[in-house]
């Protein structure tokens, strides 16, 4: 199994800017790789959160060795206001999200997620949890199907694989990741770039699977609920469908929305200060060594937000309209 590294940990770490005594989401956890690196940065407190029991059983070690300062949370994301509410917290200094699946779920074949290896086709983050994603490949009819694979996986020849699934399915029950990715293999040409012919439709399939984007934008909405003034906001996205999510978020709550005509009477109007700044004008992206040592960085972006409203001695102020430029 590959070991787990987390993505823009440096960066995540400087937009997140953790501080002793605060209290801190990883809506993520994943391998625990932010986890640790935010406890090992600053005496705080930090609730870890992911959907996947395997995760969380992981993260018993984890909690051992941050006595007191780490809680482990099991469930989804887009749930946080309720599951932290359950265990007394309603505030929160900071929140990260790193979205996707995890390494470890990628390198176990027995959870579907990739045709590296064959295993039966999951693909569901939380194994106890709704339809698989055979299910799905042998139960969506064929329009459905294509659509899924164009909307989530932007897959331009949708209709053409839908159609080989349903003529294969036909045969036998597609029961496994690389039944499946011969499938498509067989009636989508190389791509020059040199991804794999069913990458697009296997990211398609784990996203409807999972309602990833729904979780995403639930888990949006919420985040910035819990934070307290000052509070940041820190996502790391993989894909343009994720980060294209996260950008109009973080704009629209930054007050970034185009200003009216001249001509228009609303202009006359003084628009109210909003709650949060952008800590990112733009996505951030991982430096070339590390995407160099670590080739699932490549695709990683950055965005960070916080909630105006002054912090602590020592704290950069996100009242500012250098944010950026006072961050350590």
């Amino acid at each position: 199994m590959m070991q787990h590294i987390p993505v823009m940990l440096p960066e995540v770490l400087r937009y997140l800017a953790p501080f002793d005594g605060e209290g801190v989401l990883d809506g993520t956890f994943g391998g625990g790789g932010y986890t640790a690196a935010i406890l090992d940065a600053a005496a705080c407190t930090v609730w870890a959160m992911d959907r996947d029991a395997d995760a969380i059983a992981r993260g018993a070690a984890l909690a051992a060795r941050y006595q007191g300062r780490l809680h482990l949370v099991q469930g989804q994301f887009g749930d946080m206001l309720a599951l932290l509410a359950a265990r007394g917290v309603t505030a929160l200094d900071g929140v990260v999200l790193d979205l996707g699946v995890s390494s470890f779920q990628i390198d176990d074949p027995a959870r579907g997620f990739s045709f590296r290896g064959d295993g039966p086709l999951d693909m569901r983050m939380g194994r106890d949890r709704g339809p698989t994603a055979a299910d799905l490949v042998n139960g969506l009819p064929e329009g459905e199907l294509a659509d899924t694979l164009y909307q989530f996986g932007e897959e331009r020849l949708s209709r053409r694989i839908a159609k080989a699934i349903v003529a294969a399915r036909a045969v036998e029950p597609v029961t496994t990741t690389l039944q499946l990715a011969g499938i498509i293999r067989a009636v989508v040409p190389p791509d020059r770039s040199g991804i794999h012919p069913a990458t697009r439709s296997f990211q398609a399939l784990r996203i409807r699977v999972n309602d990833e984007l729904g979780e995403i934008e639930r888990a949006l909405e919420q985040a910035v609920r819990l934070l307290a003034p000052g509070g940041r906001l820190v996502v790391v996205a993989f894909h343009s469908l994720e980060d294209r999510l996260v950008k109009r978020f973080m704009q629209d709550a930054a007050g970034r929305v185009p200003s009216p005509s001249r001509h228009d009477p609303r202009g006359l109007v003084a628009r109210p200060e909003p709650d949060f700044v952008l800590l990112t004008a733009k996505a951030q992206r991982p430096a070339v060594a590390e995407t160099q040592a670590n080739p699932r960085a490549r695709s990683a972006r950055l965005r960070a937000l916080a909630r105006r409203g002054g912090r602590g001695a020592g704290h950069p102020n996100p009242d500012t309209s250098d944010y950026e430029a006072t961050l350590p």
